[in-house]
């Protein structure tokens, strides 16, 4: 069974509320989820971009904390 690795995806709307979506993978199998509304995914290429569509498009979140 292969092990499953999970990073995120944070990003703050103009209000200042922090939005999360969960990148977890799965051998080449990536799945998305979002911790706000509980949007999910199974994606193939390019998580981390549908994750940052998926929370500027539904939650205006578009903040990115580790820019700077």
């Amino acid at each position: 069974m292969p092990a499953v690795n999970t990073s995120r995806v944070r990003r703050w709307d103009q209000h200042g509320r922090e939005h999360v979506v969960r990148v977890e993978r799965s051998g080449v199998q990536r799945t998305i989820r979002c911790g706000t509304c509980g949007w999910r995914r199974n994606v193939q290429f390019l998580p981390w971009l549908k994750a940052e569509e998926h929370l500027a498009q539904a939650h205006q979140a578009t903040v990115d904390p580790t820019a700077a």
